[in-house]
């Protein structure tokens, strides 16, 4: 890897609001990671091959609107998207799901990936507990904050 393409890593990772980020190409291997204020690492991200998708029609306004809808009446706890990207269920398409509907879950376990700017995020579960809904399809674009999953906590 050259200078340039280091720094639009760098770039990339400041406009996505990363604290983490490993490449590795053609036998180069570069891993970035920020602390934050308090020195302690936050969500780790993978960079995972993955197809991009034609873009929904759907708004994403409508779906944000349903899923909050969605979570209130159910009284579970939500897992959230923390960046704008496009929500996968799988690691690939072949691939099954990270979880369905009625799997338990464990804090730290991936549900999904978001991909932003050609960089598949690992989403972790950060309840313990029973997934109840999801509210968002595959290949979906979802929005910073947008609620993904519903867990009903054990």
């Amino acid at each position: 890897m050259n200078l340039k393409e280091i720094k639009e890593i760098v770039k990339l990772m400041n406009e996505n609001e990363l604290t983490e980020i490993e490449v590795e190409r053609e036998g180069s291997k570069l891993k970035l990671r920020k602390f934050s204020e308090e020195g302690l690492e936050t969500i780790v991200r993978r960079p995972v091959e993955y197809p991009v998708p034609a873009q929904s029609s759907v708004p994403v306004e409508s779906v944000s609107a349903a899923a909050s809808a969605a979570s209130v009446s159910s009284g579970g706890q939500e897992i959230t998207s923390p960046m704008v990207g496009t929500f996968y269920r799988a690691p690939s398409p072949e691939a099954p799901s990270f979880v369905e509907i009625g799997q338990m879950v464990e804090v730290g376990q991936v549900v999904c990936i978001v991909e932003a700017m050609k960089l598949m995020n690992e989403i972790k579960s950060e309840v313990k507990g029973k997934v109840v809904q999801c509210l968002v399809d595959n290949a979906e674009p979802v929005e910073f904050g947008q609620q993904l999953f519903v867990v009903e906590p054990a």
